[in-house]
């Protein structure tokens, strides 16, 4: 069965890339509906954004969604985690300028409010995208790949200079709340000198210590340190479930990412839909559906440090 919000859920932050500061609510929607982003603060054209992966422009270090009327919103990729994270298949997202609040970096700030507002489920059968055979990009060393499994499933792997992140590795099924438990509260990350590169840019203009980890060689910058070990790849499996939510509806099938970053895994989606015989919309039995993500999610399963 598809879901949505019970009630509407407000918040208020910073834009970590644009450094406007909005005002934003997530309401719920009928089934069939699907997730849409609406910009409240833009007037004479097309308010509405759609969620999808083929409404995706490229930007560094965020995921961008424009529609055809050149409007669009950034740093989607936190918050569409937490809407897949908890099983929410209908919403819409109104904000009043061109980002997304970054909150503390992380997606666990949106998955409590969810869990708080309550989840409805809808008298309307879900439908997956049930991956057939392998599928894969790659540049420059770096791979994100798809390939067949039961239920949603993603493995990642990082290598950092940075001693404080270096090589880390995951690999986690991502049914039955596995999202708020293991990944909602792991931060975005980044390099002190990258920070102040971006910054003397003109980059990043919402960034500080207290929204992102900030590393420098084997030193953690950001107040309180790491909230797990291997917070990183976390945040990146993190990421990499906000992107794939732009697939428009769950997918069933193991994400391997290597180095990937946002702009390859909409590459890899891009790739899966052009390609014949890769994959299969099923409506999804009992049992598919208890294996995917947000199944049963409560506000004790989001980690403490969040």
């Amino acid at each position: 069965m598809q879901a949505t919000l019970k009630s509407k859920a407000t918040f208020s932050g910073v834009g970590l890339h644009s450094g406007v500061t909005t005002a934003m609510k997530v309401l719920p929607a009928p089934a069939g509906h699907g997730i849409w982003f609406r910009r409240t603060d833009i007037v004479g054209c097309d308010q509405m954004i759609p969620a999808l992966y083929d409404h995706v422009a490229e930007k560094p270090l965020c995921t961008r969604l424009i529609n055809d009327d050149g409007v669009e919103i950034l740093t989607v990729e936190h918050i569409m985690a937490a809407l897949a994270g908890c099983g929410i298949h209908n919403a819409v997202v109104e904000v009043n300028g061109p980002e997304i609040p970054i909150m503390d970096g992380c997606s666990a700030g949106f998955v409590k409010a969810f869990i708080a507002c309550g989840i409805e489920v809808q008298n309307a059968p879900l439908y997956a995208i049930e991956v057939l055979s392998p599928v894969m990009v790659e540049d420059n060393g770096a791979v994100a790949m798809m390939t067949p499994a039961g239920a949603l499933e993603i493995d990642f792997r990082i290598d950092f200079d940075d001693k404080v992140i270096g090589r880390q590795a995951k690999h986690l099924h991502m049914g039955n709340g596995a999202f708020v438990r293991e990944l909602s509260d792991s931060r975005t990350f980044c390099r002190k000198a990258d920070i102040d590169a971006m910054h003397a840019q003109g980059l990043a203009l919402g960034g500080t210590y207290e929204n992102a980890v900030v590393v420098d060689g084997d030193t953690v910058l950001s107040p309180g340190g790491l909230r797990h070990k291997d917070e990183a790849v976390r945040h990146k499996m993190l990421d990499a479930l906000g992107d794939l939510a732009l697939a428009g509806m769950p997918i069933l099938g193991c994400y391997t990412g290597q180095r990937a970053g946002h702009a390859m895994t909409n590459r890899l989606l891009r790739k899966l839909f052009a390609t014949p015989g890769s994959y299969r919309l099923v409506k999804c039995s009992a049992k598919q559906a208890r294996h995917l993500p947000g199944v049963g999610v409560k506000l004790t399963d989001v980690p403490l440090a969040a």
